[in-house]
């Protein structure tokens, strides 16, 4: 069992940059790929990012491509989203998701979620 914790989520105007956190419970946190997914009001959720397991590898949506980082502190059980030129279209809720396997497959959404964190980028 894998509990998640997303942090860091806030009002942000658009051009700001904003850093999410997600901190894990338990010991296998490295045995995990870990990804980002999104859900705007009136939308289905969507993948953002993901990292292996080992923090080697890294995939984006095209849409976040360039702005968006992902990274991972494997000492400190946390993944991390950088973002940067912000849009009011990247509004949404984000929840960051856990796979035990060593690649995230974004398809296949995630085998335990955290809560989500609002993420409100204004105009």
């Amino acid at each position: 069992q894998v509990q998640l914790v997303e942090s860091g989520g806030g009002l942000v105007q658009a051009g700001g940059s904003l850093r999410l956190s997600c901190t894990a419970s338990g010991r296998t946190f490295s045995s995990y790929a870990m990804g980002w997914f999104r859900q705007a009001p009136g939308k289905e959720r969507e993948f953002v990012a993901s990292i292996t397991s080992s923090g080697g590898a890294t995939t984006y949506a095209g849409s976040v491509k360039g702005l968006f980082t992902i990274s991972r502190d494997n000492t400190k059980n946390t993944v991390y989203l950088q973002m940067n030129s912000l849009k009011p279209e990247d509004t949404a809720v984000y929840y960051c998701g856990a796979q035990r396997r060593t690649y995230y497959i974004g398809s296949l959404g995630a085998e335990y979620w955290g809560q989500g964190t609002q993420v409100t980028v204004s105009s």
